[in-house]
């Protein structure tokens, strides 16, 4: 029987194609080098390889763009006419309903099949981002925490386990035990990008931006390299960590360098760019012709029907262009994109007041911003992302309140991202403005004074 390096079998498998296989869940486990080369490899060595098949369809399933889905939907068609052992038709049915855009119905699938299953590593990084991208902190600890003690130390891939764990514990406020897990996670596997990066969203959740710096600029060569696909993303802490204390310049530079210079279509990147220049413009900085150059690498991504998260972050770019009519339209289509599944209900409930908000804020409607940001503020329960990504809906909506003479919403907010980051600097600035802007129907009042 042939198994891959956890002793999974493999049906359709032979020992070479299996061989290019485990080389693509390594590509995978690390966000380096190119897995879809190394599984069309095995698919050419052993064309009914299932599990090959079936990776590949699960990578771009989760790359939530709109050609990959299709792409997906068409190769789970044809591997749903192959001989399939149950832990392969799991791994099918999983993947349909992410397609579908049944994300926690996927996830719930997962669930049980970690159970039977305990040592499919593909499925447990498959979930690990299905709970990433459904914004559910509490599967991203407990999908692993489940399983790990059933991992030998010296098991392929324990390490990668690690560092899944590490992201779950911080997304979940463990921060501690977050980063000692981190840290474990990288003595076991150096090249580890996302246990590198649940460390450095430890830093930024406890308001370390020093420590960021540091931490990005000591462990770069791990991190940095062409073929690291998370590196865009490495580069966006960094750059939020400067602009954190007061380095906007360098977060700047950061984006016209690593971040964007090499005009990546990649959703993820995309998000990243956008967040950032969004951010610069909160800031009170210009990014100029930067937005129109995002915006187009939008076009081919923001459909209003894939994932809502992603169509919010092209909003931001159409608004830096001047394209509100497209954002007019993408926020009508999020608003009527009915019940087909939970992915369109993400997309009414929440993405269309999301895309609402920001182009409020931009026209200078700072009180349908507050409306629409205050309604779309349930997010965190329902997709996108990481709390620092969501974080700029709470910096939007604390400067629309700002920026609107709204002393009450300004202070309670204010005070809400101080108790949740009292070491902010950034966080102080909000509670100062907030302080200074005159109390209602009085015209002077004195400030007092913001820790």
């Amino acid at each position: 029987m042939i198994t891959d390096a956890q002793g999974q079998a493999l049906s359709g498998a032979t020992r070479e194609a299996a061989h290019h296989f485990d080389q693509a869940v390594t590509a995978f486990n690390l966000y380096r080098g190119d897995p879809i080369a190394a599984l069309d490899t095995a698919l050419a060595l052993a064309p009914r390889f299932a599990m090959a098949a079936l990776l590949k369809a699960h990578l771009m399933a989760v790359a939530t763009e709109p050609a990959a889905t299709q792409a997906a939907r068409g190769l789970l068609a044809t591997v749903a006419c192959w001989p399939l052992n149950d832990r392969e038709r799991s791994h099918l049915a999983a993947a349909t309903r992410i397609l579908d855009g049944e994300w926690s119905s996927a996830a719930v699938l997962l669930d049980r099949h970690h159970v039977e299953y305990p040592f499919d590593i593909v499925a447990l990084q498959v979930g690990h981002l299905v709970d990433f991208f459904r914004a559910n902190a509490r599967s991203l600890r407990d999908r692993i925490a489940r399983t790990l003690p059933q991992w030998s130390a010296d098991t392929p891939g324990h390490g990668v386990l690690l560092g899944m764990l590490a992201f779950g514990l911080e997304e979940c406020g463990q921060y501690a035990q977050a980063e000692d897990t981190g840290h474990a996670a990288l003595q076991a596997e150096p090249r580890d990008c996302w246990a590198h990066h649940a460390v450095a969203h430890v830093m930024e959740m406890q308001a370390r931006h020093e420590d960021g710096i540091d931490w990005a600029r000591v462990r770069e060569p791990h991190w940095s390299g062409a073929d690291n696909f998370f590196q865009v993303h490495n580069w966006w802490h960094r750059a939020l960590c400067h602009l954190e204390i007061g380095e906007a310049d360098e977060a700047l530079s950061l984006y016209d360098g690593p971040i964007r210079a090499s005009r990546s279509a990649v959703a993820v990147d995309m998000v990243d760019a956008s967040a950032l220049l969004w951010r610069l413009h909160l800031g009170g900085y210009a990014p100029g012709e930067r937005w129109n150059e995002l915006a187009t690498a939008w076009d081919a991504h923001a459909d209003g029907g894939s994932y809502a998260f992603n169509d919010w972050h092209a909003a931001m770019a159409w608004l830096g262009a001047g394209r509100e009519a497209e954002v007019r339209a993408l926020e009508a289509r999020l608003r009527h994109a009915g019940e087909r599944g939970e992915a369109t209900r993400w997309a009414a409930e929440t993405g269309a007041d999301l895309v609402a908000g920001f182009a409020a804020f931009w026209q200078g409607d700072f009180e349908r911003a507050i409306e629409c940001l205050w309604r779309a503020r349930p997010i965190v329960n329902r997709f996108g992302g990481s709390h620092a990504q969501r974080d700029v809906i709470d910096w939007t909506l604390s400067e629309a309140a700002l920026r609107g003479g709204q002393r009450g919403w300004a202070e309670a907010l204010a005070h809400e991202r101080m108790a949740q980051r009292p070491d902010s600097g950034m966080n102080r600035v909000f509670l100062r403005r907030a302080l200074a802007l005159a109390p209602v129907g009085q015209t002077e009042q004195p400030a007092r004074q913001a820790a």
